[in-house]
């Protein structure tokens, strides 16, 4: 299967979940997300994801100087941002569980006649 097809449809929720602990600029975002183990995400989808979320309304966003080079743009989750993440996450939650139980081998439940 690949992945990078599932990844797609949940990329928005792993970045709302990421910044739900702490504010992050992209790569620092994009480093918390391989570390959490998603190491298939690409640079591209997710400066693209934090302009949609931004653009959505699910995030604001404040510059920070640097003195290791040019400013960073820090995002933070905002309280649509959260009601975004809450109804998300139950989504995933039904749909992940609905997938477990579509592969969970319930050979052992089959009454042999």
């Amino acid at each position: 299967m690949d992945r990078s097809q599932l990844l797609k449809g949940v990329l928005d929720l792993a970045v709302l979940g990421v910044l739900k602990d702490a504010d992050g600029y992209g790569y620092d975002i994009l480093r918390r997300l391989r570390a959490a183990g998603l190491e298939d995400v690409g640079d591209a989808s997710v400066y693209g994801t934090l302009r949609r979320l931004y653009n959505s309304g699910f995030l604001t966003s404040y510059v920070v100087a640097s003195e290791e080079g040019p400013h960073r743009k820090y995002y933070s989750i905002n309280e649509l941002g959260y009601g975004e993440l809450r109804q998300s996450s139950k989504v995933w939650q039904d749909f992940s569980s609905i997938m477990d139980g579509l592969l969970t081998d319930h050979s052992e439940r089959r009454v042999t006649l």
